[in-house]
Order: structure tokens, then sequence, then C-alpha cells
């Protein structure tokens, strides 16, 4: 990138509220930009592991046949995996990260940094990846497990004065979002464990309310009959989301070759055949787990 045009960006500020708040340095927390100039600055560290492993004798990277390594390399902005075929190998790869971010004034992060076997697994981007039985399988990691939970939690304990209407209202856009973050993964055994978890939460919260009911007055005041559920968190007027009711959808992926802004057409079409899958998986009576 143009070292000129980055600095625009770097100092062009955000508005929120129609009110410009300028940066002098750095990026705003949370603010888009941030991702971006990470994807700009990592660009070409594919490259640099190509040329170190599966290159030509004659400099061409050749990765279908020469990869015997086996490296690949995932990235989300600045967060990246890197597999290799061993310990002294993924050694090396951090040597080479480290000499391809040093001219660009970045560093690799130790803390954050994690040579592992693939049978005791990793955590990235809020799932964790871990081979069982030969088989490659990722689930909502515990850390992101324990948040949504600690994030709902604190938000019935807040609800004490609160009807039943506000409550499911605050609390569906939190389930509903972190199920369909999960639904592609191996989630189904976490959502029904979650769902397990609010109830208990719920239950206590009425219990807390009315302190002189006994369980069963408390059960029928809250919990309803909805379709073929029985015990269902509702009102007349809503319905507190379930984790389980998100169904298990397997994600596809795009060509890595297409660029977005040339190949319209065809992403365009890759959108309507994947609404058409989840769809048709969505309406079907059996839904992979």
């Amino acid at each position: 990138m143009n070292k000129r045009v980055l600095k625009e960006f770097l100092k062009s500020g955000y508005i929120e509220n129609y009110r410009l708040f300028p940066t002098e340095k750095g990026t705003a927390q949370g603010g888009t930009i941030s991702p971006i100039i990470a994807n700009i600055a990592l660009n070409g560290l594919e490259t640099a592991l190509g040329k170190k492993f599966y290159s030509r004798s004659d400099g061409t990277i050749d990765k279908t046949r020469r990869n015997k390594h086996k490296i690949n390399y995932t990235r989300f902005a600045d967060d990246f995996v890197i597999t290799a075929d061993s310990k002294e190998t993924a050694y090396e790869i951090i040597e080479i990260v480290k000499a391809f971010l040093k001219p660009r004034g970045l560093k690799l992060s130790e803390e954050k940094t994690l040579v592992t076997n693939i049978s005791e697994g990793f955590q990235f981007l809020g799932w964790y990846f871990r081979k069982y039985n030969e088989k490659l399988l990722a689930k909502p990691s515990s850390d992101s497990q324990k948040k949504v939970v600690k994030q709902i939690n604190e938000i019935i304990q807040k609800a004490k004065a609160w009807d039943q209407d506000r409550l499911i209202r605050i609390l569906n856009p939190i389930i509903r979002g972190w199920a369909q973050y999960h639904n592609h993964a191996v989630s189904s055994a976490i959502f029904s464990r979650l769902d397990y978890v609010i109830h208990s939460v719920l239950v206590s919260w009425a219990k807390r309310r009315h302190s002189n009911k006994g369980i069963y007055w408390i059960m029928t005041k809250y919990w309803h009959k909805s379709g073929n559920k029985k015990y269902v968190f509702c009102t007349e007027i809503q319905t507190l989301e379930r984790f389980s009711n998100s169904k298990i959808v397997r994600h596809r992926l795009a060509k890595l070759d297409i660029n977005p802004y040339i190949d319209k057409e065809y992403f365009k079409q890759w959108k309507i055949k994947e609404y058409l899958r989840k769809k048709r998986l969505t309406n079907s009576s059996s839904v992979p787990i």
C-alpha cells in the first residue's frame, strides 16, 4: 500500500452519532480499518512460506506437488494458523514469520504463539480444533462458552425487577448471534448443554422473584407449552430462543483465487446456492451433527 494513503487512513478518525472523533495515532478500537491494515501488512506471508518449503528449482511455487512438509496457512485479519508435519518445521516457520514481520515494523506475539500437536488441539477464533480418532473436528471453545454464559448470567442478575418480556427481548439477540456464529462447527451437544445451563439460571431468577411460591407455581407462570415442546420460557408476545434451535449447517468454501470486485457473478451465484442449501437443510428432518 502507498504510505501516504496508509497515513491518511490512520489519521482519518471515525464518526459516531454524527460526530467526528479524530485519531492522531493508530486505529479506533473495533474499527473496520484495523483488520484491513492487518490483511495488507500480512499479504505475502504465504508466498514467503512457499519460497522456502514448496518452490521448484526455477523459483516457481508448486504447493500441489511439492508440499512435503504439509504447510498450510489460514489467516483472519492478524490471527493466523500455520500447519506443519513436525515440531522442528514449525519452529523453522516461526523464524520465517519473524523475518517477514520485521521490515514491516511488526513482532510475533510470544504469548499468543503456540506450537502444539493436532491431537492436543488449539483454539482459534472462538473454536477448538482437535483431531479425534484421525478426524479433525472444530467445536466452540470452552472460553467462548464461558464468555457467553457469563454475559447471559450477568444480564439475568440485573433483571431482578424486569418483566419476562424485557428479559427475553434482551437475551434473544445474544443467544441467536452466538448460535449462528457456531452453527458451522460440531456444536449440537454444546448447544443442548448451554440450553440446560441457561434454563437453570432462569429457574433461580424466577425463584428469587417468588420466594414464597412452590416450584410448580413458578414453572407454570413462566414456562408454557409451545407447539410440541413443553416448558418453554415464553409469554404471549415472545419466546426465548434456544441455542439448539440453530440448525447445524456446514460451511462451504468459496474459491480462493476469485476476486469479489471483479468476479461478481460468481459470488452472486455462490450466495444463491448457499441460501438454497441452508434452507433445504433447515427444513429437512435429518440435520447433520
